[in-house]
């Protein structure tokens, strides 16, 4: 490189002839004719070797016709590969794309408030839930698409109702949503490609639009599944949780200090910076909160429990009979009657538990002693005539309990 530079100086600007350049510098003066002729410097390359993979790619090339998509691993068992797999994989990458085809993928640019993209993660992890129960709960994700700002939620369950309050938590942490958002084929949300009913009533609303993406097609909402990646190898490993709520905690804590305080690079900017450009393009929650939660009618069976997501929960027994309606919010569960409230409880993210209310088991036991007076009361001064014609007077049950001096309507009641 050197003697080609001093070759070119010598003779393009201090007008030496080709004999006496080769004369200084001791080279022949072809080499001197061969330096001036090239117009960059020479560089070396060394001669292309053969490679172990040369004498397989008739066998590569012939399974990428019929599989083009078939895993380099698998390549090496099907043509009995055996040496370093790095080498095989390196050959299939440059052979593949000519039997796959090309999928270049846009980039998009996003405006402030234009679109949030949203996504459940699972935590390899089993919370624990109280009564002896340990869990894999999702966690609800929502990424800001213009400012990469992250926010999220451990909720109960997948189901539609636990989603939709889970978003609308989300959402009114900053007071505002997005112009579009973007959702998977998450089955309570648009399994079959279309919004479920719940769905479309919350994006109603709230005003916005709600966009599916297309199937299997994760890159389509690339930058909430890259945040899931994020997340569980920077925030989850050597963690320790205690419930839900301490999971929900650190978490939100670790997105305020640390992802949405670090420079995105795609983007050149801490999403904390741009949050408030991004809200400023959105639009304001409404004043009244969308149907969000997991909901049921039935009708109060005797036993004064209702059932809603795998758990009981007592109601009041002074409406046993008559239709109420169950409410499931993330924190309690409601339940009404005629629009009055007859049971209140905190919700138990913990399966198949029976939830009761000592003031119902009260009013209970309140109610089953009026019963039985009113049916006392009612048979006294009956009488049945017996088979051989003479009048039989009928007592009640507690006149046989008084008369043997036993009291069966406290040991019941003891016992329940």
């Amino acid at each position: 490189m050197e003697q080609w530079a001093e070759i070119r100086r010598l003779h393009r600007s201090e007008q030496v002839p080709i004999k006496e350049i080769a004369r200084q510098l001791g080279v022949a003066r072809n080499t001197v004719r061969s330096a001036l002729a090239a117009e960059a410097p020479p560089q070396y390359s060394r001669a292309p070797r053969g490679s172990a993979v040369d004498a397989f790619e008739p066998q590569i090339r012939a399974l990428l016709v019929a599989h083009p998509r078939m895993p380099a691993t698998v390549i090496a068992q099907r043509i009995g590969w055996t040496r370093s797999i790095t080498v095989l994989k390196d050959r299939v990458r440059v052979i593949r794309p000519e039997y796959r085809g090309l999928d270049p993928a846009d980039r998009v640019v996003y405006e402030p408030g234009a679109c949030s993209q949203w996504d459940l993660w699972f935590p390899d992890y089993r919370i624990p839930l109280g009564h002896n129960q340990l869990a894999i709960l999702p966690v609800l994700v929502m990424t800001l698409a213009y400012s990469r700002f992250r926010s999220a939620l451990m909720i109960p369950s997948r189901q539609g109702g636990d989603i939709l309050a889970g978003m609308w938590a989300l959402l009114s942490r900053i007071g505002a949503v997005t112009a579009k958002l973007v959702w998977d084929r998450e089955s309570a949300i648009g399994g079959t490609g279309r919004p479920t009913a719940a769905a479309t009533g919350f994006v109603g609303t709230l005003g916005t639009r709600l966009e599916l993406a297309p199937p299997a097609d994760p890159e389509y909402k690339g930058m909430v599944e890259r945040n899931n990646r994020f997340f569980e190898t920077s925030f989850l490993p050597g963690r320790v949780f205690g419930s839900p709520a301490d999971f929900n905690t650190q978490f939100g804590v670790w997105l305020t200090e640390h992802a949405n305080t670090r420079t995105v690079r795609s983007i050149r900017a801490r999403p904390i910076d741009l949050l408030a450009e991004d809200l400023a393009g959105m639009a304001l929650l409404p004043p009244v909160a969308p149907a969000t939660g997991i909901t049921a009618r039935v009708r109060l069976a005797r036993d004064y429990y209702v059932r809603i997501a795998s758990n009981d929960y007592s109601v009041h027994p002074a409406v046993i009979g008559r239709l109420v309606d169950i409410t499931a919010t993330l924190d309690q569960v409601v339940v009404t009657c005629a629009g009055q409230v007859v049971a209140q409880h905190q919700r138990c993210w913990a399966r198949h538990m029976t939830l009761t209310d000592p003031q119902h088991v009260a009013a209970a036991a309140q109610l089953r002693r009026r019963y039985r007076q009113q049916q006392t009361a009612g048979n006294s001064g009956r009488v049945r005539t017996h088979r051989d014609g003479h009048l039989v007077p009928m007592r009640s049950l507690p006149d046989y309990d008084a008369l043997y001096g036993v009291d069966f309507t406290t040991i019941e009641e003891s016992s329940s």
